[in-house]
């Protein structure tokens, strides 16, 4: 398998696990997406355990969501009038990526060299181009939701372009001739507070893996845009560029359809539940796994992030019971 492991549970999320994300969108445990995670042949080749690099795959998209979520969150709450709970958002939302992520990352080794990271990356926009939005967007059209199918149609278009300007990076990369292409331009999208604007379950589960897909691309893209920039800036320039269309644009219209964001007071309640499940349930699960493979420096990150978890979700309790 390349990179961006593929599986058919992608394109087949099942009511209980659609149910779950939006109960709890920070701790749901996400399907496999095609900007995949610590079952590649590189995260392999880290020497952990199996199940220890699955559980990081997990909890990688996980930390990813969050970051992304949290994010439009953040927004939210700075329309509320709610300037320190949106502090609070940013600087978790920060904190997911820039450490939790990043570590993870780091243990599963997911970044490679230039060429390597351009190879995943175009694995995974080949997949959304030619396989999955394509297919979600039959899906949609057929069960009604015509503003979802016109979405992932054009996703599909800019994704196209994505592979395009991924393919010619690594001819330069490759061959030393030529110029990396410049970052497609970003459209942001505004996610205001809302029910989803679909009506069947399928499309609804279908926007849910989406944005999965879409915040661990931003993440991913993010770290190897930090790679690149130490010797070929133009690429670290793509990279970003791209990932912020992933963020701005991508997540941000599915996110609208979804109904991610709600009130800020809704938008804590489920942030605080998601956190607390990280922290006493899912992180520690991890720990025990990993320890008992002996994969000791994952058991310690594992232990850490919970820790963090708790704290961020006493921090959210906080303007939970005084908003501000």
């Amino acid at each position: 398998m390349n990179r961006f492991t593929i599986r058919a549970a992608l394109v087949c999320l099942s009511a209980a696990t659609a149910a779950a994300v939006i109960t709890s969108p920070a701790s749901a445990t996400a399907p496999s997406l095609p900007h995949g995670g610590a079952s590649d042949p590189a995260a392999a080749a880290a020497g952990l355990h199996p199940r220890t690099l699955a559980d990081l795959e997990t909890s990688m998209q996980g930390e990813a969501y969050a970051n992304a979520s949290y994010t439009f969150y953040a927004a939210q709450a700075d329309r509320e009038n709610l300037p320190a709970t949106a502090r609070l958002y940013r600087g978790t939302a920060a904190v997911e990526l820039n450490e939790h992520f990043r570590k993870e990352a780091g243990l599963a080794r997911v970044v490679g060299s230039d060429a390597a990271n351009l190879r995943a990356a175009i694995a995974g926009e080949t997949y959304e181009t030619n396989v999955m939005y394509p297919g979600f967007a039959r899906q949609a059209a057929a069960d009604g939701d015509t503003a979802a199918a016109e979405l992932f149609t054009e996703i599909a278009a800019d994704e196209a372009q994505h592979l395009k300007r991924f393919r010619a990076a690594l001819d330069v990369v490759e061959t030393g001739r030529g110029s990396i292409p410049a970052p497609p331009p970003v459209d942001p999208v505004e996610v205001p507070a809302g029910g989803p604007e679909v009506r069947s379950a399928r499309t609804l589960a279908n926007l849910d893996t989406a944005m999965h897909g879409e915040a661990l691309a931003h993440a991913r893209y993010t770290l190897y845009a930090e790679h690149a920039a130490r010797h070929r800036p133009a690429l670290a320039r793509l990279f970003r560029g791209t990932a912020e269309v992933e963020l701005r644009e991508h997540f941000a219209g599915e996110a609208k359809l979804y109904g991610l964001v709600r009130t800020t007071r809704k938008n804590l309640t489920r942030t605080i539940a998601g956190e607390l499940h990280e922290a006493r349930v899912m992180y520690p699960a991890f720990a025990r796994r990993a320890e008992a493979v002996g994969d000791q420096e994952a058991a310690r990150l594992f232990r850490h992030n919970a820790a963090d978890e708790a704290g961020h979700a006493r921090a959210f309790q906080r303007m939970l019971d005084n908003p501000r």
